[in-house]
């Protein structure tokens, strides 16, 4: 019985966003270390958008209900085979995977947001979704417009990061190509060259911190290699921050581990999506689609009897 798990990161937090965590248990404790650093309030603010799309919310969101879902869920379902975050989500991933507890996460996640914000201060930029470009063309806008690729999702989709004014004119180039083109609700250009300070106040955060070696296969952002072992599970959180995420690697390492069904823990079902896309002959579903603990386990468990 194998099973692995997406941790989404910030951009798809909504205000009924996986509202049945809030009943259970095994989810208090995420759930209070992430109402610590938001206020016991926080799900009321999440129809505020500014508010919830903030860098330091958001972070600190994602990372906490994440956790909150998958502790829920734990107890019921066997121990994943592998598990990746999408960046941000990589908090959630090494949490799940028992590389630290929860209340570490969350001080990661405010720790990552400050060094990010800070990083950002006084440079306005931004992220850019991009599909249907192919990458000759992607690698001569980013020379062109002085843009990077933050997220590598697919040969014909990527994430584009750098200055406000930049963006904008990608955006109409891009749809006059017929490109499919969506900004996302991310404030600073996460994953390139333009967040190496943020990267190196990060490591120095991480650096002396006590962690154990990974229980599971966690895939990462960096280069999308599995790991286990602390040293390189730190250099690759650390690293992602000013580097490309190489998600549609990851994806790819994810299935070599044989999972016979994938569940995305967390907003939204961005990552389910992109998963179908890649690979449509191993199930995918996430938590968000679901109302209940009880539903996903038995879609879970559904799953695991029909590979038998």
């Amino acid at each position: 019985m194998t099973l692995a798990l997406l941790f989404p990161g910030q951009g798809v937090q909504h205000p009924d966003m996986l509202r049945w965590i809030d009943e259970h248990p095994e989810a208090a404790g995420p759930l209070s270390a992430m109402a610590a650093r938001l206020g016991p309030d926080w799900r009321a603010h999440l129809a505020d958008d500014t508010w919830a799309t903030s860098n330091r919310v958001a972070q600190c969101l994602m990372t906490g209900t994440s956790l909150a879902a998958w502790r829920a869920l734990a107890v019921h379902l066997p121990s994943p085979v592998a598990v990746a975050g999408y960046s941000v989500g990589e908090l959630a991933a090494f949490g799940a995977a028992g590389v630290y507890d929860d209340e570490t996460a969350l001080s990661l996640a405010e720790a990552r947001s400050q060094a990010m914000d800070a990083c950002a201060a006084g440079h306005e930029g931004g992220l850019l979704s991009a599909s249907g470009v192919a990458p000759a063309a992607v690698a001569a806008l980013c020379e062109r417009l002085d843009l990077a690729v933050a997220i590598d999702v697919a040969p014909d989709r990527v994430v584009l990061g750098g200055a406000m004014d930049a963006l904008a004119d990608a955006t109409a180039e891009l749809r006059s190509t017929g490109a499919d083109v969506v900004p996302l609700k991310v404030r600073v250009v996460s994953h390139t060259r333009w967040m190496q300070a943020a990267s190196d106040t990060f490591a120095a955060r991480i650096a002396p911190m006590s962690w154990r070696p990974a229980g599971t296969w966690v895939v990462t952002n960096l280069d999308g290699s599995a790991q286990r072992a602390v040293t390189p599970l730190k250099r690759a959180l650390v690293g992602q921050i000013a580097a490309t995420v190489r998600w549609r690697e990851a994806m790819e390492t994810l299935a070599e581990r044989g999972p016979r069904c994938v569940l995305e823990v967390g907003a939204g079902s961005a990552l389910s999506r992109l998963w179908r896309t890649h690979r449509p002959d191993i199930p995918v579903r996430s938590v968000d689609e679901f109302n209940s603990v009880s539903a996903v386990v038995k879609w879970v468990s559904t799953q695991l009897d029909r590979a038998f």
